[in-house]
């Protein structure tokens, strides 16, 4: 058998224009479009096992997205030092390939990451989003109290049972630990969530963030995102936030390389979805 290497790969992409990350037949995905790519340039079938952080659903836009491929050693070769650009020469304008790194053969972009960095942006102004930012801003009809919202974020924080937020999967589990989940207002105006976690389930996100809205523009109380917590179920009352507000800034994974094959056992072993 042929020595292969694996690659990490840093892609950004404004979800816009994809439905969603995962390849499907019939839509144009993130993952559809590269490795359609991949095989132009390598030639079909070259690179084989890509495997992403986070499946991010249809308009969901990314910054700091991480997957990985390999490929024959012979293959990266020849073409280490110039597969970037021609990525970028042949790739859409709406997705970049911004880093290629050789990782060792345990590295899984999925399993090996220790958490996913999510932001989701709103604006509350009278007038709306700005029209070149539409794309990535969600128009808030209220007026929002920042410290309302961070008060909602606070009772959601820690490790907890998510199902209230999540769309259950079978034999998935929907516990999950929350290490950040704070809101700032930027000088703009743009107010802007920060949410982090070892994983997500599908729409956690999203759900998080329109819980807490209701809570910032006093709807509901602060305590009420957090109330939620003790239901087994998903809850009907939590309407999912717009996909195209939220971003995936951010994939970390061990500082030691010798770490990235415990760490995708211990995470393989939970038996974790990482959709966001």
């Amino acid at each position: 058998m042929d020595e292969r290497t694996r690659l990490r790969l840093d892609v950004a992409y404004d979800g816009s224009g994809f439905s969603g990350w995962a390849a499907q037949p019939t839509r144009r995905t993130v993952a559809g479009v590269l490795v359609e790519t991949l095989d132009l340039v390598l030639g079909a079938g070259t690179a084989t096992g890509l495997t992403v952080a986070g499946r991010t659903d249809a308009g969901v836009h990314a910054t700091g997205q991480v997957c990985h491929v390999d490929l024959p050693s012979a293959v990266w070769r020849q073409h280490d030092g110039r597969l970037l650009r021609r990525l970028a020469r042949l790739l859409p304008t709406d997705v970049r390939v911004r880093a290629i790194i050789e990782v060792p053969a345990d590295f899984d972009a999925r399993f090996s990451a220790t958490f996913r960095r999510y932001e989701y942006r709103v604006t509350d102004a009278a007038w709306g989003a700005e029209p070149l930012r539409r794309h990535e801003i969600l128009a808030w009809p209220k007026p929002l109290d920042l410290a309302a919202l961070n008060a909602a974020a606070a009772g959601l924080v820690g490790e907890h049972d998510f199902a209230a937020y999540c769309r259950r999967k079978e034999h998935a589990t929907t516990l999950r630990e929350v290490t950040r989940l704070d809101w700032r207002r930027e000088a703009d105006g743009i107010l802007v969530a920060t949410v982090q976690a070892d994983a997500f389930c599908q729409a956690m996100v999203r759900s998080l963030v329109g819980a807490m809205l209701v809570a910032g523009d006093g709807r509901r109380p602060a305590e009420w995102p957090g109330s939620l917590l003790a239901r087994r179920e998903r809850s009907s009352e939590v309407t999912v936030a717009p996909a195209h507000g939220l971003t995936l800034v951010a994939v970390g994974y061990p500082e030691d390389p010798g770490e990235y094959a415990r760490r995708a056992e211990a995470t393989r072993r939970l038996r974790v979805p990482v959709e966001g």
